[in-house]
């Protein structure tokens, strides 16, 4: 868990390489899958969709083990933010759909659920 938290802290430094090189010492699998998302993300900042997508995919692909984590939700934004970054519009709006589906209930006030909103209502 270490090497996530240290990530994150690199990440919010705006030191999105330094992340990346941090999770290699992660294990991939564990948990709710804090380091594919740290990894995704940190690839987001690098503006590397693919690589960032990829990481995602990861946590969808396991959803029984994210099940009760937020990145179990959290990961259709990533995939969808990485999907438009590589300017695929028709996958990120899939994407997106299925963030705001899974959040249909949540608070309207919640910074991330607002800024979703917002970059989905671009594609549109």
């Amino acid at each position: 868990m270490l090497p996530t938290v240290q990530a994150q802290i690199e990440l919010s430094r705006n030191n999105p390489q330094r992340s990346v090189e941090l999770l290699q010492a992660a294990a991939p699998f564990r948990g709710c899958l804090y380091p594919p998302y740290v990894r995704g993300e940190a690839y987001l900042a690098l503006k590397q969709g693919a690589a960032a997508a990829a990481e995602f995919q990861k946590i969808l692909d396991h959803r029984g083990l994210v099940r009760a984590c937020e990145t179990a939700v959290l990961a259709h934004l990533g995939i969808a933010r990485a999907y438009a970054l590589q300017g695929d519009t028709v996958k990120a709006r899939a994407a997106y759909q299925d963030f705001l589906t899974l959040w249909k209930d949540a608070d309207l006030d919640i910074p991330v659920y607002r800024a979703a909103k917002a970059e989905y209502a671009k594609l549109q």
